[in-house]
């Protein structure tokens, strides 16, 4: 047993966070519910509309019937919150990817002493990441009774829209723990 050979526990925080927070905002970005519309006049009682931010389905709760592609005749997917949402998510998801693999490269558990400038950078570029998912998340909440849907309808967040704000949390935690490695560095100076 070394003492340096140990990852320091910041480390390994940040790492099993951001693993999770991407994990948890690929899901929601790719899924197809980031806001759920029930109730609606025409339709059954249990019909549900479902619209994330590439996709719209519908599903008959009692037969369990889902329908995805659905047209998107409200010009839902030309509204400003969604197309931000369209852009900013796979920017989030390539930048955490990058991060996870400079964080890697940093943390080094598999060599004597982790690179502590690298890790920290890491942590900025996780923080950044988590960020730029939260503020689509964030945004799309505020507006989310205001966007277009059909008449009568009750609105309700979606569980895509909720997993991008655990998932952008997750990542901002976990950037924040990986950036304390600065802190070693300018001990060493």
């Amino acid at each position: 047993y070394l003492p340096s050979m140990r990852t320091p526990t910041a480390m390994i925080v940040g790492m099993v966070l951001c693993h999770c927070g991407l994990l948890l905002t690929f899901t929601g970005t790719v899924a197809p519910s980031w806001r759920q519309v029930s109730h609606m006049s025409n339709q059954p009682i249990d019909f549900v509309l479902e619209q994330g931010i590439w996709d719209i389905c519908t599903e008959q709760q009692s037969t369990h019937d889902r329908l995805c592609g659905q047209a998107d005749e409200l010009a839902y997917f030309e509204q400003v919150p969604v197309r931000v949402a369209q852009g900013m998510m796979p920017t989030s998801l390539a930048l955490t990817l990058l991060g996870l693999v400079v964080a890697a490269l940093g943390v080094r558990c598999w060599q004597e002493e982790p690179r502590h400038l690298l890790a920290g950078v890491a942590g900025l570029m996780l923080l950044l990441s988590g960020l730029l998912s939260l503020v689509p998340a964030s945004w799309y909440t505020h507006e989310l009774w205001t966007l277009p849907a059909a008449a009568g309808g009750t609105l309700v967040a979606g569980y895509g829209l909720v997993l991008s704000y655990l998932g952008s949390c997750l990542e901002i935690l976990g950037g924040l723990a990986l950036a304390l490695s600065f802190h070693h560095c300018c001990k060493e100076r």
